[in-house]
C-alpha cells in the first residue's frame, strides 16, 4: 500500500509521467513485499519550488508513504534509484532532489471502507 507522490518545478508531459510511473512500479520493489499491484503514484507538476532561498528550475520532492516500517538500507536505496531516475528522466540533479518517507502504522490506513 505504498502512495508516492512527485512534485517537481517543471511541468511533465503525459509520456513523461507514465514513463516515470513505470520506472516507480520497478523501483517500489526495492522495498520487501511492496509491489506495484498496490502502488499509488500522484503527480504535482508545474510547482513553484524554492531551495535555500532560491527558485528552483529543476527541482523535485518525492514524498514516499509506505504501511509499516522498513528498514534505512532500503529507503537509502531507494533514495539513490529515485534520484537517479529523476536525473536520467527530467535532468534534475540530486541535490535539487527531497525524498521524504513517512511511515504508517496500523489502523492509520484505510481502503475500501475499512481500515488495514
Amino acid at each position: 500500500m505504498p502512495y508516492i507522490n512527485c512534485v517537481t518545478s517543471q511541468r511533465l508531459t503525459r509520456d513523461e509521467k507514465e514513463k516515470l510511473k513505470e520506472k516507480i512500479g520497478e523501483l517500489i520493489e526495492i522495498f520487501p513485499g511492496k509491489t506495484e499491484e498496490w502502488l499509488y503514484v500522484g503527480f504535482n507538476d508545474d510547482q513553484t519550488l524554492y531551495f535555500r532561498g532560491r527558485e528552483m528550475d529543476k527541482g523535485a520532492i518525492i514524498e514516499v508513504k509506505l504501511f509499516g516500517v522498513q528498514h534505512s538500507k532500503y529507503k537509502d536505496r531507494f533514495t539513490a534509484k529515485i534520484c537517479e531516475l529523476l536525473s536520467e528522466e527530467l535532468s534534475i540533479p540530486g541535490d535539487s532532489t527531497y525524498v521524504i518517507f513517512q511511515e504508517v502504522s496500523d489502523g492509520n490506513w484505510g481502503w475500501n471502507g475499512g481500515l488495514f
